[in-house]
């Protein structure tokens, strides 16, 4: 998508990569960043970080995971602040896990609603912190906190999806959890905008416009998919004996506001559910 708008895009991660654009190496864990990665580069699109649901949340991984963000965000802004370079924007993910979870439908996050008090909170505050650092260099910084990212290509859809291809699926918890969801398209305009919009400053909420409880998503993904639905939704007990304490992602949920991305500008491709899940299956 950036490359089709006529940006001359490259790639910084662990590893090189082969394809169209130019790729660079780091290792967040040795503090190396290869200084030709900021070689003539106007914008930085930070989104490392590792993930919060692969693994059990042991103490090892929370660890992993706090560090995986904290230490890579660290790495950029000490890299930026020793070696000259020509980089004017800074946009970072972040998470709407910031404002806890568990919360009544009608108490809606916004950008100025505090953190919560649980290990995701802990986490982006963490993380946000460190990022903020970056502003301090004279570099127009951006933090997107997002919701769950519907893509065909992976993530919570595919996840709760193949359930309910096999005829088993059912809501989780009470189904009545809220969850604030954006399509991967309208995710990655607005990562776009926040490149090109220069009065775009500090966070945003990236989440659509109307958030889908467990039970509403799930039944819209098994009307799309013209499956049935017949199980009872899992206990939450059941799911915290299954996934111990990262089961707080899926067992609860928490309302959050797309209203100050909306006054910026942004106009939504998929505010609706229905339409973007049926735009997501028929590309896989």
């Amino acid at each position: 998508m950036m490359s089709q708008k006529g940006y001359r895009v490259s790639h910084l991660g662990r590893s090189k990569k082969s394809g169209a654009v130019p790729s660079f190496v780091w290792s967040v864990e040795k503090d190396q960043l290869d200084p030709e990665a900021l070689r003539e580069v106007d914008a930085i699109i930070h989104l490392a970080g590792a993930s919060v649901a692969d693994e059990r949340w042991t103490e090892k991984r929370k660890r992993v995971i706090i560090e995986s963000r904290t230490h890579s965000s660290a790495l950029l802004f000490e890299t930026l602040k020793r070696i000259p370079n020509q980089v004017k924007t800074f946009v970072s993910a972040s998470a709407i896990g910031y404002y806890g979870f568990g919360f009544d439908k009608k108490d809606i996050a916004t950008e100025a609603t505090a953190p919560g008090e649980d290990f995701l909170s802990q986490v982006v505050v963490a993380w946000e912190n460190e990022v903020s650092r970056i502003s301090t260099l004279g570099i127009r910084l951006t933090l997107m906190r997002i919701g769950i990212v519907l893509s065909e290509k992976g993530g919570a859809l595919l996840e709760m999806a193949a359930p309910i291809k096999l005829g088993v699926g059912s809501p989780l918890g009470t189904g009545n959890q809220l969850l604030p969801w954006i399509h991967l398209d309208d995710l990655c305009e607005i990562f776009i905008m926040a490149l090109e919009d220069p009065n775009m400053n500090g966070t945003f909420n990236a989440v659509g416009p109307h958030p889908a409880t467990n039970r509403e998503m799930t039944k819209a993904i098994a009307k799309v998919l013209d499956k049935p639905l017949w199980l009872p939704p899992v206990p939450g007990f059941v799911l915290r004996i299954i996934l111990g304490q990262m089961s707080e992602i899926v067992v609860n949920g928490r309302n959050v506001s797309s209203k100050k991305i909306e006054e910026a500008g942004y106009k939504f491709q998929f505010a609706e559910l229905e339409p973007a899940l049926k735009d997501l299956f028929k590309r896989t």
